[in-house]
């Protein structure tokens, strides 16, 4: 299954969270924005929300100030 434009982006914003460790609220924002904004989160996106939900809920990625 080929991945969207946005999965992709989606896909990098989360491995750089990932490497920092950190998150921001605003990019929190646009990563939920950037999957919804077509009205349609598929499966790829789910998946890498998933991932960051499961990654925050064990703080293994922290929200930090902007």
């Amino acid at each position: 299954m080929e991945i969207s434009k946005d999965g992709q982006k989606l896909k990098e914003l989360i491995h750089e969270a990932i490497e920092k460790h950190t998150i921001t609220r605003e990019e929190y924002d646009n990563m939920i924005h950037m999957a919804t904004k077509d009205g349609h989160v598929d499966n790829q996106e789910k998946a890498l929300l998933a991932e960051l939900q499961d990654m925050i809920d064990s703080k293994l990625i922290r929200f930090v100030k902007s």
